[in-house]
């Protein structure tokens, strides 16, 4: 068993009164001996509470409060197997709110879980930031068993596509067993739906066994309503802000250093005692903290000393719509020091130009030039005015380099929140798949995946629940159709609670066998081969990057540069064939791939093997993409 250093220095620093040792680095319930456990709970709206235990062996002992609000008991002969409550003001049993397991549901005890595992990453130091290709999955829909366990087998086949990093979605316990994750309401939990915390160290035991890093997305912005209890044992929430999912996160009020300590030991949790690689934290723009050091800010520091302490690679990645560096900029020159974040603007602008689709957030969106200007910059709006938002939007990102940007042409939440949860697949021809994937791969950017994406799986991807109070659930159901209202989409929305609804949603793998599946997929391996081997595509220097458009045409003309190797990228998103003005060539420039080519079930091309400035004129196939190379091809 493995208690680390980072807990105990968090807990002297933020949570315990001056001079005052609990000898107690975590919140929750804690083995200390073959059958000694210790308990913390933070409760400060409470006079008394009582530790609660119902089997094997029913129990009550009470606590002993300190003057900040923490509660705490050792206790000896406890069996392994026992699930407990607290008990508040001698009233109401809830269960522990740092809970690591659930066996019961949301509304159950509370079960002790033991922190030692069998692993045998040891030479496991994790990836470099700009070594990330990420796939996003979510465990559920993932196979048809949907546990951590069914991964397994999946493992070795991202490994040789050339994926580096799962991403998972959230996995902490929610109501029920079908949920996205994002209703979780206890964050140290992992959810008995997927197979609980020993099904996820073997998940990630095996990641990285083959070589993958582990990402896993947690939620910091809200908790989900039902069988969150949470606002019973203190102020974790605040009514000063709102947020679209729920009651906002009390970051910066009376008592946040203490809310703040809950969430960065979860973090530590998942990174230490887990061995996750990175997180994704969930819509940051949605944590309202106003402090001169605010919970993002504390954060990134204490996993930068983690990651000191433990001589791994260990990355924060924010996903948020703001457009602001301020996210990743540095801590010592004003920012939060997260490590990277998502950019809507380069999904926006992507699929609005091959879906034609102006609707809600995409009326922002649909010019080549925007495409041109996120490929170049990693944001379209920073600074300017947005006609969708009635406001400014952004900031310049013009100091951030490649590799502090996440970007995709499809992820759970655009399938997902779409009325019919369509892929790309759904909406878009072969060629047109073909040349979002370069779009993306080819990138000075970290690309992520959505699972099934690099073979067109043509299953939808839908939102699903299993909430027991049947007010919530059409509550789901109404809040659903109201946010689909600002699109034009037609047809009927899946009901959420519905079984089906998930067994909808399943990757059905045997696809990738199949053509043009298999064409699809190989050619998702092409990119990413020549994404690892070509330094120009390698480099990450934005600076190197430099992209345009060509007047009346819907071609994007993209050149990027590593010391003496270069790279041509030519992107058609028009319907018909574009010929590239000769000006671009110059020298002879050597093909290296063509979208179009048969041997990736297209139309076929007329391209030369080497074209120059004096080549006979030749076109660009409709909706296709075309890289050249010059330089040492050594």
């Amino acid at each position: 068993m493995r208690l680390d250093r980072g807990y105990e220095k968090l807990a002297r620093r933020t949570s315990l009164s001056e001079g005052e040792d609990l000898s107690r680095p975590r919140l929750g319930c804690v083995k200390t001996g073959d059958s000694d456990f210790e308990f913390l709970v933070w409760a400060p709206f409470l006079d008394s509470v009582d530790l609660h235990c119902v089997s094997p062996q029913e129990l009550l002992v009470p606590l002993t409060r300190n003057e900040r609000g923490y509660f705490h008991a050792r206790v000896p002969n406890v069996p392994s197997e026992t699930r407990y409550f607290y008990r508040l003001d001698g009233k109401v049993d809830r269960p522990d709110p740092a809970s690591r397991l659930q066996l019961e549901g949301v509304h159950g005890p509370s079960s002790f879980v033991g922190t030692d595992f069998a692993w045998s990453d040891q030479d496991w130091s994790g990836l470099q930031q700009e070594n990330y290709i990420f796939y996003e999955i979510h465990i559920g829909a993932y196979t048809q068993g949907g546990t951590f366990d069914d991964i397994h087998e999946h493992l070795r086949g991202l490994k040789q596509l050339g994926i580096t990093a799962l991403e998972i979605m959230p996995v902490a316990q929610c109501p029920g067993t079908r949920n996205w994750g994002y209703d979780g309401v206890y964050p140290f939990a992992v959810s008995t739906a997927y197979g609980g915390p020993h099904g996820l160290k073997r998940l990630v035991n095996a990641s990285h066994e083959v070589g993958l890093a582990v990402v896993l997305d947690v939620v910091y912005n809200h908790l989900g309503p039902e069988g969150n209890y949470l606002s019973q044992f203190g102020p974790y929430f605040t009514d000063r802000y709102h947020t679209p999912w729920g009651e906002a996160i009390n970051f910066d009020g009376p008592q946040s250093d203490e809310v703040v300590r809950y969430f960065v030991e979860n973090a530590l949790q998942w990174l230490d005692e887990f061995h996750i690689d990175a997180l994704r934290l969930d819509a940051v723009h949605g944590i309202v903290d106003r402090n001169a050091q605010p919970f993002l800010f504390i954060l990134s520091q204490e996993v930068e000393a983690l990651a000191r302490r433990t001589g791994r690679n260990i990355h924060l990645i924010a996903e948020s719509d703001a457009n602001d560096p301020r996210y990743v900029n540095a801590r010592s020159s004003g920012g939060l020091g997260l490590d990277a974040q998502w950019s809507d603007d380069f999904h926006h602008a992507l699929h609005s130009l091959q879906t034609g689709e102006r609707d809600g957030y995409y009326a922002d969106f649909g010019q080549p030039i925007q495409l041109a200007k996120a490929f170049s910059s990693g944001f379209v709006f920073d600074g300017q005015y947005s006609a969708y938002r009635e406001r400014r939007q952004g900031s310049s990102p013009r100091d951030l380099q490649g590799q502090q940007f996440v970007i995709c042409s499809q992820n759970h939440d655009q399938v997902g929140n779409r009325m019919l949860g369509e892929r790309s697949s759904a909406l878009l021809g072969l060629e047109a798949l073909k040349l979002s994937a370069a779009t993306v791969l080819l990138s000075p950017y970290l690309p992520l995946l959505f699972m099934g994406e690099e073979f067109g799986e043509t299953a939808p991807f839908l939102y699903f629940t299993s909430h027991t109070d049947p007010d919530l659930a059409e509550a789901v159901r109404r809040g659903r159709r109201e946010e689909f209202a600002a699109f034009s989409w037609r047809g009927e929305a899946s009901d959420p609670q519905s079984e089906q609804t998930l067994e909808q949603s399943k990757v059905k793998h045997t696809l990738a066998t199949q053509e043009p599946h298999r064409s699809l997929r190989a050619f998702y391996q092409e990119l990413i081969r020549l994404r690892k081997v070509v330094p120009a595509l390698r480099n990450l220097n934005k600076k190197h990057v430099d992209a345009s458009t060509t007047e009346g045409t819907r071609l994007l003309l993209i050149r990027r540069w590593h010391d003496s190797d270069q790279v041509l990228l030519l992107l058609n998103f028009a319907d018909t064939s574009v010929t590239p003005p000769r000006a671009i060539f110059g020298e002879a420039w050597t093909k290296v791939l063509d979208s179009a080519d048969t041997k990736w079930q297209g139309p076929g091309t007329a391209i030369p093997p080497v074209v120059d400035a004096h080549s006979e004129e030749w076109a660009l196939a409709p909706r296709s993409a075309c890289v050249f190379r010059r330089g040492d091809q050594t």
